[in-house]
């Protein structure tokens, strides 16, 4: 009986060591993952999204490779501030990956599928409207109006399927505003509110698909005839505004 009590009393430190070098690493390492995003998260409702992206970046950065699943939902997360932070291209990029990944894979999330297409197709009606304002080509800012458009329809037709009427009407308002935004004259654009989407790189701050970073709307200190909504309230994650003024 002696021999065994030295004997468990000899394992005990080895066993907590293990325990300490090995799952309890693990679970350390994922106490300040979950911290890390539910700061960011806390900054996305204050509307402080740059700060909000530094640490949902931090948090991947941390994630244990095996928790993919979670991981792309965080991406999609980051998407969102960085639409509103003003860092288009980047969040267009990052969507640009996550969305063939997520379609490619038999098991990713459909809820996730989802809300990276609909992130993705903000980010091309942006894209749009900037490359408009820039005076690319239609060649160039047709095709990523009409990805838009084409997934606005998708998510609106997935979301009638399983009955959701709310996300229905969404997605369509979506697909109205990507339909008058492909239809606009120049001038009129022009002549609307820039969203902030995309005025970080109308002044300059980023790279945008144009690469000229200077466009600018005219309408500054004016009143636009044609009520867009204001996008700063609404925000990426809502999706384009309806026109209130009709087609």
């Amino acid at each position: 009986m002696r021999g065994v009590l030295i004997a468990v009393w000899i394992l005990v430190p080895v066993l907590a060591s293990a325990y300490h070098y090995g799952p309890g690493q693990q679970k350390l390492q994922l106490d300040e993952v979950q911290g890390l995003l539910s700061a960011a998260r806390k900054y996305v409702k204050e509307e402080q999204h740059a700060k909000a992206v530094e640490l949902f970046t931090e948090g991947l950065g941390k994630m244990p490779a095996e928790r993919e699943a979670e991981s792309r939902r965080v991406r999609v997360e980051r998407a969102k501030s960085l639409l509103l932070a003003q860092q288009l291209p980047k969040a267009y990029d990052d969507l640009a990956l996550l969305v063939p990944e997520l379609q490619n894979d038999p098991k990713a999330d459909s809820a996730v599928l989802a809300d990276a297409r609909d992130t993705l197709a903000n980010a091309k009606y942006y894209m749009t409207w900037l490359m408009r304002l820039e005076g690319d080509p239609r060649t160039e800012w047709e095709p990523e109006i009409e990805g838009a458009r084409q997934t606005y329809r998708l998510l609106a037709e997935q979301a009638q399927a399983r009955g959701d009427t709310k996300a229905v009407k969404k997605h369509e308002e979506d697909l109205e505003a990507a339909i008058r935004l492909a239809r606009l004259d120049l001038s009129e654009l022009q002549a609307l509110p820039l969203p902030s989407q995309c005025k970080g790189c109308c002044s300059g701050q980023c790279n945008c698909k144009g690469g000229k970073g200077k466009a600018k709307s005219k309408s500054a200190g004016k009143t636009p005839q044609k009520k867009q909504g204001d996008e700063q309230a609404r925000g990426a994650s809502s999706g384009p505004p309806p026109d209130d003024g009709g087609s």
